[in-house]
């Protein structure tokens, strides 16, 4: 076997991870060596005959792991954007050990006696408020992983948690081969009728890859998307939407049901094990909202503001779709795109592929990375001596306002086989500073599913896809700019609540014109954007807003739903009925358009199921209220104001979790948020 390059200095262009040298058989004797390296490390601050301090417990326990979290961090980001059958195996393999090993930490009572030593005297100990903050991370981290349960229950913790890393990865495979599977073949030119020219190019370049004649549309929402919003074609509509909406429900090896019952329940389990009532209450004493309640007052106050406002738009759109089809004519949901389009270009003459020829990849690109040299100061190069792990991917250099190196951001844009869909941002190597003082800084990646360029054109983006890349770009910037002493509080490792945003503040841009017109050129002619189509961008921002916000309120209720579930047969709080009935119950207050029956959206919802956003979904309207909060000082003093953004990225931006994210808001906003301005954005309230 060649050397490990796991195991090896990188000797790459800042510490780079070498993809190029990363073979599959490199991940799992680097994974053992990494869990061997930091048992050891472990075993050494247990053993340490000096008193337990804060440098020789809670920082030595921070600087634990670096070979196991540089394996996985690579092993788990391939996983969702360039994975292969080979690569599942290996996790699927590697996943209970890791898990173990996690425990064996975890549930360390040694270890946790040292922790609970220099807690005890943390009023003593003259920290630094970053200090302070990793001992209460450190400790609270430890009691929510089971340190204090007797010998008994931590054997059930361990198992627990041992099935639920398993059951994360098992419900992302199937998600991922159930999307990978289906295809809408075409062969009559006759079906592809309404979809603009891109639609129908991209079809006909997946045909081709796949070997086919004719047109292929999928489950990837640059293809989904355009379809659903363009078709003529009705019945087709109605077959990819159910196609979509029951991944994972089918009497096969990718059904998810059973998996996610498990799931909800064990959760649950673990988190009464803890001595929480349940799993939204664990989730969320960690976060900004703190409780259940704060989060469904946040979620029914949406409902109240925008439910009046979203009901006339399903009207309008209804109203439209009658006069097309008869006075008979039942709304579906495969139907409201296509008619909330024609309806959009019909109030505001606003034609979403139109525009697509003004939205090049690399000019929207050069515009963002623009707005951040302009608002911080930053430059961008690329580099292509640091190794990428797939062609289409760019490794820039990132430099400072002084002129110094700040961060390596990769961009990875198109949608593949091998890729799960969405859009995210994420980190190959976080911030943190040395004992010598020396900041070693991230390498950060914003991952997206945009169209691909075919033969004729290069990638034409969608408005909504300006808006994607904007929002994670956003992300992007909260890991670039991270500047804390300690790596698990750099970047974006903050209160889950707090971390949207970064992100979400940045969409706010896409609707100013004085940003758009920094880069909005045709592809072919270099023209600039029309000024009246400027004008419809802005004019049609909030179209159907309510109804989105519904869409994205019904998420939140279906989330909050599954994390405070009780038993319909014994009032416990467990999971016992039918997840899809139990899906439909949940979020009906939100819904606008009629369920279907066989449709469920839970056994795909990677977000609370798999990911990050379990009892967290709320988060990106919670979020949504602190961005218009935030950007209207922007509005109030100039959108490209240096020193609002220099405020912004001293406060929070570089701040990471150091300290508690209201304080760090008000730091910059001089107030708490309020509601207030996102109903204003949005024309809810003048």
């Amino acid at each position: 076997m060649t050397e490990n390059p796991f195991l090896l200095d990188y000797n790459t262009p800042h510490g780079t991870v070498p993809f190029d040298k990363i073979k599959l058989e490199h991940y799992e004797p680097a994974i053992r060596e990494g869990i061997a390296r930091e048992d050891k490390e472990i075993e050494a601050i247990i053993e340490n005959t000096e008193a337990p301090t804060f440098d020789n417990t809670i920082a030595a326990l921070e600087n634990c792991g670096e070979l196991l979290e540089r394996v996985t961090t690579v092993m788990y980001n391939l996983m969702s954007s360039e994975t292969c059958d080979e690569l599942e195996e290996i996790a699927e393999k590697m996943t209970p050990l890791l898990s173990e090993h996690s425990n064996n930490i975890g549930l360390n009572e040694k270890l946790f006696a040292r922790i609970k030593q220099v807690y005890a005297k943390k009023d003593e100990l003259n920290l630094t408020a970053e200090e302070s903050k990793l001992l209460q991370n450190t400790y609270d981290g430890f009691i929510r992983r089971g340190a204090n349960l007797n010998e008994k229950d931590k054997a059930t913790y361990r198992e627990m948690t041992a099935e639920l890393s398993q059951l994360t990865l098992k419900f992302s495979q199937n998600h991922l081969k159930e999307t990978n599977r289906y295809e809408l073949h075409l062969i009559n030119k006759e079906q592809l009728a309404g979809l603009p020219e891109s639609a129908i190019e991209a079809a006909a370049h997946t045909a081709k890859e796949k070997g086919k004649d004719g047109w292929i549309i999928t489950l990837q929402a640059p293809s989904y998307v355009p379809f659903m919003k363009y078709s003529t074609n009705r019945s087709l509509r109605e077959e990819l939407h159910k196609a979509y909406n029951t991944q994972c429900t089918h009497d096969d090896e990718l059904n998810n049901y059973g998996i996610v019952a498990r799931l909800v329940n064990l959760r649950m389990q673990v988190a009464q094990l803890l001595g929480f009532t349940d799993y939204a209450d664990f989730v969320l004493r960690k976060r900004m909202a703190e409780n259940s309640d704060n989060v469904y007052n946040l979620l029914n106050e949406l409902i109240d503001a925008y439910m009046p406002t979203a009901k006339e738009e399903v009207k309008e759109v209804e109203a439209l779709a009658k006069q097309t089809e008869g006075d008979d004519f039942v709304l579906m949901p495969w139907d409201f795109s296509f008619y909330s389009e024609k309806l959009k270009n019909e109030k505001y003459n606003f034609d979403e592929e139109a525009l697509r020829p003004y939205f090049e990849l690399k000019k929207v690109e050069d515009g963002v990375f623009g707005l951040a040299t302009r608002l911080y100061g930053i430059t961008f190069k690329e580099n292509k001596e640091i190794p990428v792990y797939h062609p289409d991917v760019k490794a820039y250099e990132v430099f400072d306002k002084d002129g110094s190196y700040l961060a390596v951001l990769y961009t990875d844009f198109h949608p593949r086989a091998g890729k799960r869909s969405g859009a995210w941002m994420t980190s190959y190597k976080e911030q943190w500073i040395d004992s010598d003082g020396t900041n070693s800084r991230p390498h950060v990646s914003v991952t997206m599913n945009f169209t691909k360029p075919t033969a004729e054109k290069p990638a034409l983006l969608t408005f909504s896809e300006v808006n994607t890349f904007l929002h994670e770009f956003g992300h992007a910037l909260h890991g670039m700019f991270a500047n804390t002493r300690f790596k698990s509080m750099s970047g974006t490792n903050v209160y889950w609540d707090f971390v949207e945003l970064p992100s979400q503040i940045m969409e706010n841009f896409a609707i100013e014109k004085d940003f758009l017109n920094t880069f909005a050129r045709h592809y072919q002619t270099g023209e600039a954007i029309p000024e009246e189509w400027l004008q419809r961008i802005v004019d049609s921002s909030n179209f159907n807003v309510a109804y989105a916000c519904m869409r994205q309120v019904s998420f939140g209720l279906l989330d909050m739903a599954w994390y405070t579930a009780t038993s319909v047969k014994t009032l416990e709080v467990k999971f016992d009925g039918d997840v899809k009935d139990y899906e439909h119950n949940a979020w009906t207050r939100a819904q606008l358009l009629p369920q279907l029956d066989e449709a469920c959206m839970t056994v795909q919802f990677g977000h609370i199921m798999s990911g990050g956003y379990s009892a967290g979904y709320y988060s990106y309207k919670w979020a949504e209220v602190l961005d218009a909060d935030a950007f209207s000082v922007f509005k109030e003093k100039g959108i490209f104001n240096q020193e609002v953004a220099q405020s912004f990225r001293d406060n929070i931006l570089s701040k990471g979790g150091t300290e508690h994210p209201m304080t760090l808001y008000k730091r910059f906003r001089k107030q708490e948020p309020t509601i207030d301005a996102l109903l204003r954005r949005n024309g809810i309230k003048s």
